[in-house]
């Protein structure tokens, strides 16, 4: 089984709550997470040629592979728990279009959601999953 790594703006409170999301309909820990703003976060997105300063890109890799925006959250929800696979079928959707609807949610999460001073730290259970 190739590793998945879901990397994420670490001060965000809509990635956060989106981390929180994703951990608790992953019953079977299939993911492991990084802050972009992290070491291990930056040397990922260098490794794939992606920009690091881009705090705008939800992250996700699967082994070798690289997806990102509205193609790795479908992605992700392709690997969740119960009926969520089933978004998968928006991949449909002609990327642009996706990615346009992404953007406007990414361009406005900290005036809709708020931003916190530091990266979100794992409790103790979940650092396993976490990245450093």
């Amino acid at each position: 089984m190739s590793q998945r790594i879901i990397l994420f703006d670490g001060v965000c409170n809509l990635c956060h709550s989106l981390v929180t999301f994703i951990i608790r309909r992953d019953k079977n820990a299939k993911f492991s997470f990084a802050s972009i703003q992290s070491e291990k976060g930056q040397q990922l997105l260098q490794y794939h040629g992606l920009p690091t300063n881009d705090l705008k890109s939800f992250v996700y890799i699967e082994g070798d592979k690289c997806y990102t925006k509205s193609t790795a959250a479908l992605h992700v929800c392709k690997r969740l728990d119960k009926f969520y696979p089933l978004l998968f079928i928006f991949i449909v959707i002609p990327k642009p279009l996706r990615d346009l609807v992404y953007r406007y949610v990414a361009d406005n999460r900290y005036k809709w959601f708020g931003e916190k001073q530091e990266c979100m730290l794992p409790t103790n259970d979940l650092k396993k999953r976490f990245l450093t």
